[in-house]
């Protein structure tokens, strides 16, 4: 069951030199991400290269998954350009022992307001599954706004939104329109400690992909109160962690996976793996924080 409350890793996507997913690699991550205590996990999603992913190939690591541990909430993302692909996918991933979507706006449009709320209430009607609408108008250029949400809750499985505005009043804004009705999740790792204080229900991470331990510390932390100790923690993360408001975030997080030993730097074209001096950039920022990794408190027992 997914109840959309803690850390909901957004895991990238293994893939072999021959650009075929590695799912030996996959599986070595998803052990280091349930160890670490993440609630969920989200496949597919944006750092987890969607574009470049078959259907088939979503469902091989929901298979994969599942067989790792059958207990742990896996969710499916939608980003396509076709509101029948998104239902296709919807309906693919229920059938296949998904247990909830996160769904993007169309891809490749800008959509109007309307046609925004038409095509996550298509979505919606499509399957049984409780959705997460994936809110990122810095990116998609597409927002979805209050007005829209209002719409969207009159349907039972749309229960939870991605923020991921980059603007932080976004938390309140929210919890002040729709209270519980709506669980709203952090999508941007450099404020999502501000946003669990201000209200946010989880958060939808990138970096735990490299540090899932502390990653959930933070957020069991604050959630537990001990504020100053989770605020210790993000400030030694901050730098690694603002790796992902960049383009090259895939790239950026992947090579993280490998300096952490649990990940690859392989990617799928256009993507490249990062080289030169952008390469020795985030290489500094990374050994940096290796030197300084902070020894973390019993978090898993808060």
């Amino acid at each position: 069951m997914v109840n959309w409350n803690g850390v909901y890793p957004a895991l990238t996507t293994k893939f072999d030199a021959h650009g075929q997913l590695d799912l030996d690699a996959y599986e070595v991550n998803l052990k280091a991400q349930i160890e670490a205590g993440v609630d969920g996990i989200i496949l597919g999603g944006s750092l987890g290269e969607a574009s470049t992913l078959l259907l088939s190939e979503k469902m091989d690591l929901l298979k994969r998954s599942k067989e790792v541990n059958s207990d742990l909430p896996v969710i499916i993302n939608i980003a396509e350009s076709s509101q029948a692909n998104a239902i296709k996918v919807a309906q693919t991933a229920q059938e296949h022992g998904a247990d909830g979507l996160m769904a993007l706006p169309p891809m490749m449009y800008k959509s109007t307001d309307r046609e925004t709320a038409s095509w996550f209430t298509s979505i919606a009607k499509s399957t049984d599954l409780p959705i997460m609408i994936y809110n990122n108008p810095v990116d998609y250029k597409i927002e979805v706004t209050l007005e829209i949400m209002e719409q969207l809750l009159k349907l039972p499985n749309i229960q939870a939104i991605k923020e991921s505005t980059r603007d932080l009043s976004n938390i309140s804004r929210l919890k002040s329109a729709f209270g519980d009705n709506l669980k709203v999740s952090c999508g941007v790792d450099t404020i999502a400690l501000e946003s669990l204080l201000m209200g946010a229900d989880g958060w939808v991470a990138g970096l735990v992909c490299a540090f899932p331990r502390e990653t959930v510390a933070i957020y069991r932390l604050a959630l537990a109160g001990r504020i100053a100790e989770a605020v210790a923690i993000h400030r030694w993360f901050l730098p690694i962690l603002e790796l992902d408001i960049n383009p090259q975030l895939v790239q950026n997080i992947k090579l993280a996976e490998v300096i952490t030993g649990i990940g690859t730097e392989h990617v799928r074209p256009p993507r490249l793996p990062l080289a030169g001096a952008e390469r020795e950039r985030v290489l500094k920022i990374l050994e940096d924080g290796m030197a300084t990794r902070p020894i973390l408190p019993d978090y898993l027992n808060l």
